[in-house]
């Protein structure tokens, strides 16, 4: 696993900040933390990167004691947060080699690290312009850059995409594919539901502190009532007999459809096919409808927040 963490908390006087937060992250994956404002997204980073030290709690990072090994999580991660780290005094390269500088990089490795960057994330042309004239996703490709130099084999990456236009939202989606490609583990958060809908192997969501739920994309959406599979046929002959097999669901006649509600999982989808084989009914078309992670994210919190 690359992060494991059991009962970890945080509080500000009164206010309590994570209360017993448990993670399990694998290695060359992508976990995404989803919650609204004041969740705790950004105060679970800082502790996991070793920012802030945790009230209570135990975890280990990149196979490093988080408590008893905090340079050693230093050394295996890096950090891009939600204002970019950028000097915008300095070009794309300068900021680049003064990240090589202090990785302790010498010389031609910095210089070697530094162009192997540039033609990655596409500044090749914008090298030695001062990174103030860069656009908002030009500076997060450079930032998340600066984030690799060091080599890290996990990183977190804090609403890497907030305030880009979608353009630049889809380029970074495809920077960080790559990186997991290469084996790299990437623990993200951000209020973008499609983000973690197309980025994520994992999705947690957390609200008050805890985690409310957590699982794929797929089984997230299952926990939500609302989801049918949608069932076409030839003709009206055989809708009329799918209806009586299967006991009545909701029909549209007009589009030859049945909407049979239920999660979409295997097991229904198999015992519905079924039957209908039982009933020598045969099936045009069949699609799967689930909430999507909008529906999810609003029912696992809107229900606490308003309690708050």
């Amino acid at each position: 696993m690359a992060i494991t963490a059991t009962g970890l908390r945080k509080s500000y006087g009164d206010h309590v900040v994570l209360d017993g937060l448990d993670l399990r992250v694998a290695r060359g994956s992508v976990f995404a933390l989803l919650g609204p404002n004041g969740a705790g997204k950004t105060t679970t980073v800082q502790i996991l990167s070793t920012l802030i030290t945790p009230d209570g709690g135990r975890a280990t990072v990149a196979g490093h004691d988080l408590l008893g090994d905090p340079a050693g999580v230093r050394a295996a991660i890096g950090v891009t947060g939600q204002f970019s780290a950028v000097d915008t005094l300095l070009t794309g390269e300068e900021n680049l080699r003064l990240m090589a500088d202090l990785a302790h990089l010498d010389r031609r490795e910095g210089r070697r690290t530094t162009a192997r960057l540039l033609e990655r994330f596409d500044l090749v042309d914008a090298a030695r312009k001062p990174a103030a004239t860069y656009s908002g996703g030009m500076r997060r490709r450079l930032d998340l850059a600066m984030t690799l130099v060091g080599g890290p084999e996990l990183i977190f990456l804090d609403e890497p995409t907030t305030g880009l236009d979608p353009r630049s939202r889809h380029t970074m989606w495809e920077v960080i594919r790559d990186l997991v490609a290469d084996g790299v583990t990437i623990f993200l958060t951000t209020q973008y539901l499609e983000e973690a809908d197309q980025l994520a192997d994992r999705i947690a969501v957390l609200d008050g502190g805890r985690l409310v739920a957590e699982g794929t994309a797929a089984e997230l959406k299952r926990l939500i009532p609302g989801g049918h599979v949608r069932l076409r046929f030839a003709d009206a002959h055989t809708l009329d007999l799918a209806a009586k097999a299967l006991g009545g669901p909701a029909r549209d006649d007009a589009n030859l459809t049945l909407d049979v509600p239920g999660d979409g999982g295997v097991h229904q989808l198999r015992a519905l096919l079924d039957r209908l084989d039982d009933a020598a009914v045969d099936v045009q078309d069949l699609s799967v409808h689930t909430p999507d992670l909008d529906d999810v994210f609003f029912a696992l919190t809107t229900e606490r927040t308003a309690q708050r």
